[in-house]
């Protein structure tokens, strides 16, 4: 008869007590609150000490015995968070995975009233069923990374292992009969209804510089502020831009930076209506947006447009882009662009390094950065699953490249009527 699973709270617990994995660790003396290292195993600098706690569980959890399995990072980091995000117990505080420099996150335990029985009692079992099913947009890189990590050596130099050699679910055989190329209930419309959230990813860089990042779900929109103190009344949701005190050594550039973000007043807005962007001044700084990649701004081509203050400006339109898709996927066409750029405060960096500008922002809707890995990917194993728009209802579909692209045309039409 073999060892008994461990339950994982309390398992958590101890291995918090005992701090003997890097950087896991409580964040307060009532030991409620802790944080877990949570590195993309993409990044250059990925160890294996980064995934400790992951192998850890793995181990625990008879998911991988060293020196028999090969070692499988993104499953053992999806099998971790998926452990955790079926107990009631328990629940995400801040989402820092993509901090730069410390990439965690940060749990909570709650108490019976808030959340049923008491963590430190965890009498829900811990099952695997075979294999996690993949439940955020996160799971979509890791699978990326999986593939990526398969085609390394067994071992590289920095100890980065790298996964099995099977190649994930997410990669389907495109050959295999689809009798149905476009099953009806297509999830993609939930792309068009007002009452689903984007998620944005907000970068905001100071002379080039990375100052903020921060993945947000905005119902009304968000409203880039200078400071906290804003007006309640209106209905954008403020994110405030960091004192370039923080992060900056001249005296001249700081001051000139506080003087653009004093000027933003009400904020420079953005909002989703329908399938198009919508952005409005309601300051006195000076807005500059155009479409461009995620690294460059497209700064040799000049700005799409100056956003007006006061009025609205459409900055993004969905069905253009949904079209570049699926031009894309027949290889006619580059991969389309989903980027928004904005350069506050000044002019369009035209022909200047887009780094010399005082302040420029990035807004992604992740949701279209996803939907293009999944054509890169020639579909995807779940919709459900790879873009993360609160699908709460609809059901993981298997897909081959024609039949994602019959959605996304499928898409083209309904925005047509």
């Amino acid at each position: 008869m073999g060892t008994q699973k461990p339950r994982i709270l309390p398992w958590l617990i101890s291995q918090l007590d005992q701090g003997r994995l890097e950087g896991v660790a409580w964040l307060d003396a009532n030991r409620r609150r802790f944080r877990i290292p949570w590195k993309h195993g993409l990044r250059q600098d990925a160890q294996l000490v980064d995934f400790g706690i992951f192998q850890a569980w793995a181990e625990a959890s008879g998911a991988y015995t060293p020196g028999k399995d090969k070692p499988d990072l993104p499953t053992w980091k999806r099998n971790f968070r998926s452990a955790l995000n079926r107990k009631e117990g328990i629940r995400l505080t801040e989402d820092r995975s993509k901090d730069p420099y410390d990439p965690h996150k940060v749990y909570e335990f709650v108490d019976s009233s808030e959340a049923g029985d008491s963590p430190h009692l965890d009498t829900s079992p811990d099952t695997d069923a075979g294999g996690v099913t993949p439940d955020t947009q996160e799971d979509l890189l890791e699978l990326l990374g999986d593939m990526a990590l398969a085609s390394l050596p067994q071992e590289g130099a920095s100890g980065l292992a790298v996964a099995p050699d099977h190649y994930p679910q997410v990669l389907l055989n495109n050959s295999m009969p689809h009798p149905n190329p476009a099953p009806p209930g297509n999830p993609l419309r939930l792309l068009l209804v007002s009452e689903e959230q984007w998620e944005f990813e907000v970068t905001v860089f100071y002379r080039g510089r990375q100052v903020f990042q921060r993945n947000v779900f905005c119902p009304q929109g968000l409203r880039l502020v200078g400071s906290e103190d804003v007006d309640p009344t209106l209905p954008w949701q403020p994110i405030a831009l960091p004192d370039p005190g923080l992060s900056l050594s001249d005296r001249g550039v700081k001051d000139f930076v506080r003087h653009v973000l004093s000027g933003l007043k009400g904020g420079l807005a953005l909002w989703r209506a329908g399938q198009q962007l919508w952005s409005r001044r309601l300051g006195h700084s000076h807005a500059y947006w155009a479409i461009g990649e995620e690294l460059l701004p497209n700064s040799g081509h000049g700005h799409d447009g100056e956003v007006p203050k006061d009025k609205d400006a459409d900055v993004f339109n969905l069905a253009p882009f949904v079209t570049d898709l699926i031009a894309f996927m027949e290889g006619s066409r580059r991969s389309p662009r989903y980027t928004l750029w904005f350069c506050v405060g000044e002019a369009w960096p035209r022909d200047q390094p887009w780094v010399k500008r005082l302040v420029m922002v990035k807004v992604v809707p992740t949701c279209l950065r996803a939907l293009l890995e999944m054509a890169r990917l020639g579909g995807a194993s779940s919709l459900e699953n790879t873009v993360d728009l609160h699908i709460s209802n609809s059901q993981p579909l298997s897909l081959s490249s024609d039949q994602y692209k019959a959605y996304l045309q499928d898409l083209v039409e309904d925005m047509e009527v």
